[in-house]
């Protein structure tokens, strides 16, 4: 099976454009910047509460905690918060309308319990058919978020700590060649 395609900026916005649209907008460009500007999986996402990503004050939080049981590996891992996408959630959070901390960060229209792993995947293909991108996964976010932090420089072992991953080697099949990595690199020359 091939690996999920890394989109360009100019796709993501493609896809940012369409899911800004319809019913569930907010919630549909957090989960998607959840995935390319953290790296988190399509479980990682079903399971976040809302005492996972925003703090008793409201704020959102810097890092996510991830609990074992929320994690792929079953190994708890920390999911740093960059600022862009701290200012997005807390817009997202802004518009939700339950605001317990054991309630479903990503909520689904059919089930107040959440969404699950394969609703969030399904969602994706769904995005990525209505954009018209071909190749997309879930796993897109977060190969595009390693792929990026690779080319401007982001040490192999840094992206191994974002990804959450225990073997170098799992990160570095990540990180997605392009003609323009290899163009920079001759010319550092």
């Amino acid at each position: 099976m091939p690996q999920a395609k890394t989109l360009t900026e100019k796709e993501l916005k493609i896809l940012l454009a369409t899911v800004g649209q319809g019913r569930h907008a907010a919630r549909n460009r957090a989960l998607v910047l959840m995935s390319f500007w953290s790296g988190m999986r399509a479980g990682e996402l079903a399971a976040l509460r809302i005492g996972d990503v925003v703090a008793p004050d409201g704020t959102i939080n810097s890092e996510i905690r991830l609990m074992a049981d929320q994690t792929k590996g079953k190994y708890g891992r920390v999911v740093v918060m960059g600022e862009k996408l701290k200012r997005e959630l807390a817009s997202y959070v802004s518009q939700l309308k339950a605001f317990e901390s054991h309630h479903p960060f990503f909520y689904s229209q059919q089930s107040k319990n959440g969404m699950t792993a394969n609703t969030v995947a399904q969602t994706f293909l769904r995005f990525y058919n209505d954009a018209g991108i071909r190749g997309a996964s879930s796993h897109s976010g977060r190969r595009t978020f390693i792929t990026n932090l690779a080319n401007k420089g982001v040490g192999v072992r840094v992206l191994m700590a974002l990804a959450g991953h225990k073997h170098m080697s799992t990160t570095q099949r990540y990180i997605d060649l392009n003609d323009d990595m290899m163009r920079i690199a001759v010319n550092l020359i």
